[in-house]
């Protein structure tokens, strides 16, 4: 596909999403926000209630999903980085050279932090945004510690609403995130001849590994649970895959089981969803496994039985789990500490950091351009005495991204939104009476709309934001009505920095898109290794989540790619062709899988594993071929192995076995075959 400037800017305007922010996450920010600045005027206390509910506002976006410890943390880091920058801004705020300074310094470990994912990325934004605001109205140093300290206060009030609930739903991001996982595997169920995992799926896996197993994560007898609806989720996965690609799976009793199995996994779900016992899932359970006599008894093929068998009991084990997961099921299960598994454990922050320090990583790239533009945007700001000009350097690090695809698109709806913003706030505050209470209210409105639209539509929610920012600063005395053309100026001059700043050092992700598909499938690869052997259970959990994380990021590679201009589309071909082959690789690889996960690997296992390491082999000499732009001959014997496998395999009395293996082998044959034939024929394409 070829880009098109006027189709870009097009969609970017029309192109909405659902909200991804449940009501009442928007409402308690909104309370956090609105009920200091309403307490502090009644109270007599304006400049406590703008201060603290300043630091609401510039921390909300850290109030993101995940386990109650975790999102504590989050937001205590976020209060703090937003503190101590206002410190800095109200102290040193009327000193041009020192700002300079604390801006290049700021915008450069701020857009740093990159590296360590969206979540603390949004730190080091909010301390780039306060210290340029907060420098627009420079004071001593004790209001410059009592500012700061109202702000930190501000947003320590937003996470005491955020985890108020604590004590009495402990579990719930864990129960939720469960919940989305078997949702997901409900929709696999009923699902048949499908090419690939639905995406959703896959997010879900992903966020509830992070959720489970990362950092922060709860700690209580429960945890044993659910850990162990983890690994079942997984395992329930790797059946359904294995049931669709068999040929005999697709008759009527194999569709009326599936079904059965969606209606087990929905019901678990809603079980997780309430807290409340699974009853209507041990109903379905009991349908199911009357479903499952039913096949058995009708004389299913081997290979069927077997993984219907598996299905059933791992289907059982998730019911009687879902029991026992959560608050009220602590008696009823055994304390379990979770530890992230080494392969998916992080590094250390600092050594991170240091591994970032370098003009080829794409976060120091970030970095730079964060700590230029942004001293640049205040410089200019200051040296024309722009009127509110602080509106310049805070547009610019709001507009500011890791890419070109997504600054263009914040840089174009944050001068919309603005506009919008502006005449909506105008034309309200006109229509609704001149008092303080009836503007309190107006700002509330604006506030929620701002945190429940951020995810659909952008420019909607910078809309209300500007609203927002405007009658919050009306009450300390800054007319609404006033500098709109000089708002609209500095929102577009920031977001025209944020674009100038890759155009001159440009950091294009079609040079990236190659490093990102060779990772992938040398993710492919050492999943196929953990199979040779093959590895036990937990080490094949573990490559499996390694193997998401790199898809997931190829995916996203690709996305950012194709939105930006002068992507040539032989690359673009290249991706996408390479990407969906590999989605086919590794659904053949989770098929493999499953014949040894429904119970020990068979005795005739070893020459499979033995083709499995060639084929892996093959794989990863083609992700090495991808990253270089080389061509790479074809596997020349995989496929007379895989015949001479099959042969050796017919002598088997396990014939459901041997006729498994022959038809997967011949699949995985076919994708790296496959795979070579695309890394070849477009091994032209750009590096």
């Amino acid at each position: 596909m070829s880009y098109s400037f006027r189709a870009s800017v097009i969609g970017t305007l029309i192109r909405t999403k659902r909200p991804d922010v449940p009501l009442r996450v928007a409402l308690r920010n909104t309370a956090a926000v609105v009920l200091p600045l309403a307490l502090g005027l009644m109270w007599g206390y304006p400049q406590v209630g703008i201060g603290i509910a300043a630091g609401a506002l510039d921390t909300m976006f850290s109030d993101q999903p995940g386990p109650y410890q975790q999102r504590l943390s989050r937001l205590f880091l976020a209060a703090l980085a937003a503190g101590a920058a206002s410190l800095v801004g109200f102290s040193i705020g009327n000193l041009v050279l020192p700002m300079s300074v604390a801006c290049a310094i700021c915008g450069f470990f701020g857009g740093l932090l990159v590296v360590f994912g969206p979540d603390i990325a949004r730190v080091g934004m909010t301390s780039m945004l306060l210290l340029v605001i907060t420098a627009a109205t420079p004071t001593s140093l004790a209001g410059a510690f009592a500012g700061g300290g109202l702000i930190f206060a501000g947003g320590m009030l937003l996470a005491a609403f955020s985890v108020a609930e604590w004590p009495l739903q402990r579990y719930r991001p864990e129960r939720m995130a469960l919940a989305t996982v078997y949702r997901g595997l409900a929709a696999l169920a009923r699902k048949q001849h499908h090419d690939a995992e639905a995406p959703a799926l896959t997010d879900a896996m992903d966020a509830l590994q992070s959720t489970l197993l990362g950092r922060h994560h709860a700690r209580g007898r429960a945890m044993e649970a659910f850990r162990v609806l983890l690994e079942l989720a997984e395992r329930i996965r790797l059946e359904l895959i294995a049931m669709e690609v068999l040929e005999t799976a697709r008759d009527g009793m194999g569709e009326m089981f599936r079904n059965d199995a969606a209606r087990v996994l929905a019901a678990t779900a809603d079980a997780l969803d309430a807290a409340e016992p699974p009853q209507r899932a041990e109903r379905a359970l009991a349908t199911l496994q009357a479903s499952e006599r039913a096949l058995r008894a009708g004389g299913s093929p081997t290979e069927l039985g077997a993984h219907i068998h598996a299905l059933s009991g791992q289907l059982a084990a998730a019911v009687r789990n879902t029991n026992w997961a959560g608050s009220r099921g602590e008696l009823r299960a055994q304390r379990a500490e979770t530890a992230l598994p080494e392969t998916l454990r992080s590094a250390s922050a600092l050594s991170t950091l240091r591994a970032n320090l370098t003009p080829h990583s794409v976060a120091f790239r970030h970095a730079v351009r964060c700590a230029v533009v942004l001293t640049l945007a205040f410089a200019v700001s200051r040296y024309f005495s722009l009127p509110h000009g602080y509106w310049l350097p805070m547009t610019a690090a709001i507009v500011l991204r890791p890419d070109f695809a997504a600054t263009f698109n914040f840089g174009l709806l944050r001068v919309v939104g603005t506009v919008l913003g502006l005449m909506l706030t105008t034309l309200v505050l006109r229509l609704t009476p001149d008092v303080v209470w009836a503007h309190v209210a107006v700002m509330g409105v604006l506030c929620l709309g701002f945190r429940y639209l951020a995810g659909a539509h952008y420019g909607i929610a910078v809309a209300a934001l500007t609203g927002t920012v405007v009658v919050l600063l009306s009450f300390e005395g800054v007319d609404p009505f006033s500098a709109m053309s000089d708002r609209v100026l500095n929102t577009a001059l920031g977001s025209g920095l944020a674009l100038l700043a890759y155009v001159l050092w440009p950091t294009w992700e079609r040079h990236r898109a190659r490093s990102a598909l060779s990772d992938m499938l040398r993710a492919y690869a050492d999943y196929l290794e953990a199979l040779v052997a093959p590895a036990d259970s937990r080490r094949r959990h573990e490559v499996r989540a390694a193997t998401r994380t790199a898809r997931t990021n190829a995916q996203a590679s690709i996305d950012r790619m194709l939105a930006e201009p002068g992507t040539p589309a032989v690359l673009a071909e290249l991706a996408e062709t390479l990407y969906a082959n590999g989605n086919r690789l590794a659904r053949t690889a989770m098929a493999l899988e499953s014949l040894i996960d429904v119970g020990d690997v068979p005795e005739a296992w070893p020459p499979v594993g033995a083709f499995i390491h060639e084929a892996a082999a093959a794989l990863r000499a083609q992700a090495e071929a991808l990253t270089r732009a080389e061509a790479i001959a074809m596997p020349p014997a995989l496929r007379d192995h895989q015949r001479a496998l099959v042969e050796t395999l017919a002598r088997e009395k396990d014939r459901g076995f041997a006729e498994a293996v022959a038809r997967l082998t011949d699949r995985l044959t076919d994708n790296v075959d496959t795979i070579a034939h695309v890394v070849n024929r477009r091994s032209s394409a750009p590096a």
